[in-house]
C-alpha cells in the first residue's frame, strides 16, 4: 500500500512540475532572462518596461486556470485513494484533502452523473412490514361442516347430560352459576353420564354454596360418589364454596382470572363455565375429547401434549365466532364416532381427509345392530366404553364412603 501511494506521489509530482513549465510564471523567469540579454543588446528601457508589464498581466490572468488544474489532479488523486498523505519528493509538503471537502459539481465532467440513491424509511405503525401468512389447516371447513352433520341429531352423552343441562332452571341466576360451576369441577376425568346422576343427588340435596359448606366431607362424599377421585373434589367443593360465600356472596367470579384462582378449577373449567354461565366468551374449553380430535385431524400446526397447549393452538386460526361452538361439537363427536381407543373411521365422514384414519380403528365395520353400529341412516347412537383414559376406571372403583 505505502509503494501504491509513492507511485501516485511521484505521478502528482510530475504532473505539478509539468504544469509549472507550462506556467505564466516559468515563462515570466524567462521573459525577465531574455530581457537581460536585449537590454544587454541595446534594447531601451520602454521594451524592457512593456515586456515586464505584459508578462505580469498574463501571470494574474493564469493563476485562477492553473489553481483550478492543480485541484482537479488533487481531487482525482483523492478519489482513488481518500486517505491524507504527505506529497512530492521535492520538498514541497502538500496534503491531499479528502474527497467529501471538494466541490464534486466541479470535478466531475459534464457527461458524468452520480448515482443517485435512493432512501427508504419504515414507516412507526408497521404499515411497510410484511404481515406473516395466516395459517390454517387444509380442508378444516369441509371436515367441519362433516361434523356438524354427524351431530345434527345431538344425541351423545354430553347433549343431555353435560354442564348446560345440569343445573335447576327454576334456581336464582347465581345459583344457576353456582352449579354450573360444580357440575364442570365434578366432570373432570368423569363419563357425563356419572356427573349427571352426582349433580342430580346434590339439587336434591341442596346445591348451593352456603348448603355445601354446612355439609360435612363424609356426606358430600356419598353425594357425589362415584366421580373421578372424588375425594379430591370433596376438599375442592367445600374450600370453593368457602370462597364463594366469603368473597362473592354465593355466587362466582365473572372472570378467567377469578374462576381459576378457586380450588380445583382450572383453565377448562373457567372458560366453560364464562360461556354457559355468563354468556360471554373468553376462549375455547379444551378437555380430552377436543385435545385429542384437534391432534388427529392436523388442527394443530404442530402436535399438543396437553389440553392447554390445543387451546392456544386452535385459538391462534380459528375464527372466534365457532370457539363456543367447536366445543360441545368434538366432545359429542368424541363420544361417538373418534373413540378415543378404536375409533369408527370406516362410518366418519372425513375418513378421507383426516391425516389419522384407519391407523387406530377397527380391522372391520361393526356388524348392524351392534352396540357401536350408527345404522344405515348415521344414527351414532354409539357410546365408548373406553372413552376416557385409565383414571376414570380406577376412580370408580374406589371404595364408597362409609
Amino acid at each position: 500500500m505505502l509503494r501504491n501511494v509513492r507511485c501516485e506521489m511521484r505521478t502528482l509530482c510530475y504532473v505539478v512540475q509539468t504544469l509549472k513549465m507550462s506556467s505564466p510564471y516559468f515563462m515570466q523567469s524567462s521573459a525577465v532572462l531574455t530581457r537581460s540579454s536585449s537590454h544587454g543588446a541595446g534594447g531601451g528601457p520602454a521594451a524592457s518596461l512593456r515586456s515586464k508589464l505584459s508578462s505580469r498581466q498574463g501571470a494574474v490572468d493564469a493563476v485562477p486556470a492553473r489553481q483550478v488544474k492543480v485541484e482537479a489532479v488533487e481531487a482525482t488523486v483523492s478519489e482513488e485513494k481518500p486517505s491524507l498523505t504527505p506529497s512530492s519528493s521535492d520538498g514541497c509538503q502538500e496534503r491531499l484533502r479528502p474527497v467529501a471537502e471538494i466541490e464534486a459539481s466541479s470535478l466531475l465532467p459534464r457527461g458524468r452523473r452520480r448515482r443517485q440513491v435512493k432512501v427508504e424509511y419504515d414507516g412507526d405503525d408497521g404499515a411497510s412490514r410484511v404481515k406473516a401468512k395466516h395459517w390454517e389447516p387444509p380442508n378444516w371447513t369441509k371436515q367441519l361442516g362433516f361434523i356438524r352433520e354427524m351431530r345434527s341429531r345431538r344425541d351423545a352423552p354430553v347433549d343431555n347430560m353435560g354442564a348446560e343441562k345440569c343445573y335447576d332452571t327454576q334456581a336464582p341466576a347465581h345459583v344457576r352459576r353456582f352449579q354450573v360451576l360444580v357440575s364442570l369441577m365434578l366432570s373432570s376425568q368423569t363419563k357425563d353420564q356419572v356427573t349427571g346422576a352426582a349433580m342430580q343427588r346434590l339439587r336434591a340435596h341442596g346445591c348451593t354454596a352456603e348448603n355445601i359448606v354446612a355439609t360435612d366431607d363424609k356426606k358430600l362424599g356419598e353425594l357425589i360418589y362415584p366421580v373421578g377421585f372424588w375425594r379430591n373434589k370433596v376438599k375442592f367443593l367445600k374450600l370453593t364454596s368457602a370462597m364463594l360465600v366469603t368473597e362473592f356472596g354465593g355466587d362466582i367470579p365473572n372472570s378467567v382470572e377469578g374462576l381459576v384462582r378457586l380450588p380445583g378449577v382450572g383453565p377448562k373449567m373457567a372458560h366453560l363455565a364464562m360461556d354457559i354461565a355468563w354468556d360471554q366468551v373468553s376462549g375455547i374449553g379444551v378437555d380430552t375429547h377436543v385435545h385429542r380430535i384437534s391432534n388427529r385431524l392436523g388442527w394443530l400446526k404442530k402436535p399438543t401434549k396437553n389440553p392447554e397447549d390445543t387451546r392456544k393452538a386452535l385459538e391462534e386460526w380459528l375464527p372466534r365466532e365457532l370457539w363456543s361452538e367447536i366445543n360441545w361439537l368434538l366432545v359429542g363427536f368424541g363420544q361417538q364416532v373418534c373413540l378415543p381407543v378404536s375409533p369408527l373411521c370406516s362410518v366418519c365422514l372425513n375418513q378421507h381427509s383426516c391425516p389419522s384414519a384407519h391407523k387406530c380403528s377397527p380391522a372391520k365395520r361393526p356388524k348392524p345392530g351392534s352396540p357401536r353400529s350408527p345404522g344405515p341412516s348415521r344414527k351414532f347412537k354409539v357410546e365408548s366404553e373406553q372413552e376416557d383414559d385409565a383414571r376414570s376406571k380406577s376412580a370408580a372403583n374406589q371404595t364408597p364412603p362409609d
